[in-house]
């Protein structure tokens, strides 16, 4: 069952979702800017942060949709990074890698960094992700933010990754998006390391501390 909030609804994922999905993560993909016109691909920033949780974990996919249906934000998890990491080294990255070719060394274009991403692969290492073996990835439109409307879409994401088993959630956050930093505070998600460009935060789960309790920014 969707969960209401006002004029909006957060439901499942569903397979026709995905070009929508991924125009709303290219349209937050500058530090939550629009980031249409910093890529030559439009796709290449769903394929490297979206794409594979749409592929991999469906299910554990969220939804915010206005009245008509139109995604306008979404939340994206898996509950075992370290499973869902050897998933896509077996069968998300391969393709890409196939149809992207390493770019010229001399080439520091958004384009090229993002095939870089794909080449190397990701592997999330830490003495806090045996406790936060989850992690999930949020975007919401402008008009999506504020209004309790981000809290509602992270709490449907938190009670499945908890009913999946995981007993705790993690996420990267550019330290530049201090919108991005308060709101994640607010719920309630604690700093479990900081690195030069991306703040981890972490959240238990199946516990009163999982339970968001402030509204977005």
């Amino acid at each position: 069952m969707a969960e209401h909030g006002p004029g909006l609804a957060v439901g499942a994922y569903r397979p026709a979702d995905r070009a929508a999905l991924y125009e709303i993560c290219l349209r937050t993909g500058d530090v939550g800017g629009d980031a249409t016109g910093l890529y030559r691909d439009p796709e290449l920033l769903g394929h490297v942060y979206l794409g594979a949780y749409l592929a991999l974990e469906p299910g554990l996919a969220r939804v915010l949709r206005r009245p008509d249906g139109e995604p306008v934000g979404y939340a994206v998890a898996t509950a075992s990074t370290t499973a869902f990491e050897d998933a896509c080294e077996k069968s998300w990255w391969p393709p890409l890698r196939a149809r992207y070719p390493l770019p010229d060394p001399a080439d520091d274009s958004p384009d090229a960094r993002l095939v870089r991403t794909v080449h190397a692969g990701t592997r999330t290492r830490g003495a806090w992700l045996a406790g936060h073996p989850a992690h999930l990835h949020v975007d919401l439109l402008p008009e999506a933010q504020g209004g309790g409307h981000g809290r509602r879409l992270l709490e449907a994401v938190f009670a499945a990754l908890a009913a999946a088993g995981a007993a705790g959630v993690h996420l990267g956050v550019d330290p530049a998006n201090e919108g991005a930093v308060g709101f994640y505070r607010h719920l309630g998600m604690r700093l479990l390391e900081q690195r030069s460009d991306v703040l981890l935060l972490g959240l238990p789960l199946g516990s009163a501390s999982a339970t968001p309790h402030a509204p977005p920014h």
